[in-house]
């Protein structure tokens, strides 16, 4: 009983390590990754992101609550000794659109690098699950064929034979296209003629 617990505890001991060793081989790639693409960074990109990394702190609003408050206390003339330069506030609001258009700009430099970096994950996510996709395909045809050769009934399952099949992205893209504008046609609601198969398809999606 003893030698059967010891060697429980080393398999579970030997299997979070090796669990561990991959989540940290995977992390390290990752961070390596995101550093590379840091690096790779032009001038331009890396001005916008800081730029836009203090726009949207909270010390970006205190310097400017403290710059516009005293521009307003001194032209409103409650300071004594000051006169207003900007009594009707013209310069202020000038000055804060052409910042305001500056600093969209900023932001949206940035907001396109990360669209584009995002773009690449999703890309990279697509491409893994395509892959995960297919490899438990194989991996249920090949028991399904072992099943087959044993005799267990559940084998001869037609469901099996259709879960068996590769999935084609661009029909799945296609199906749901199809399926969006048909909804759209029909106020949202599945339309008579397309109703049957919607029905059909829905417990094996």
């Amino acid at each position: 009983m003893e030698d059967r617990r010891s060697h429980d505890l080393t398999y579970v001991a030997h299997g979070r390590r090796g669990m561990g060793g991959v989540v940290d081989r995977n992390v390290r790639a990752l961070l390596a990754r995101r550093a590379a693409e840091d690096r790779a960074k032009s001038r331009s990109e890396r001005i916008a992101d800081g730029v836009t990394r203090f726009a949207g702190s909270m010390t970006f609003v205190y310097i400017h609550l403290v710059m516009y408050g005293a521009w307003i206390a001194l032209n409103l003339g409650v300071v004594p000794g000051i006169r207003p330069w900007d009594p009707t506030f013209v310069i202020l609001a000038m000055e804060a659109s052409v910042e305001a258009i500056f600093l969209s700009t900023f932001v949206l430099i940035s907001q396109n690098r990360m669209a584009a970096l995002a773009d690449k994950r999703a890309d990279l996510d697509l491409q893994v699950s395509l892959l995960s996709e297919h490899e438990i395909t194989r991996l249920l045809s090949l028991v399904q064929q072992m099943a087959e050769q044993m005799g267990i009934e559940e084998a001869r399952d037609p469901e099996l034979e259709e879960l068996a099949r590769d999935v084609h992205p661009e029909r799945v893209l296609e199906k749901i296209e199809h399926n969006a504008q048909a909804f759209a046609e029909n106020g949202g609601r599945p339309p008579f003629r397309d109703r049957r198969s919607y029905e059909d398809e829905a417990p094996g999606a």
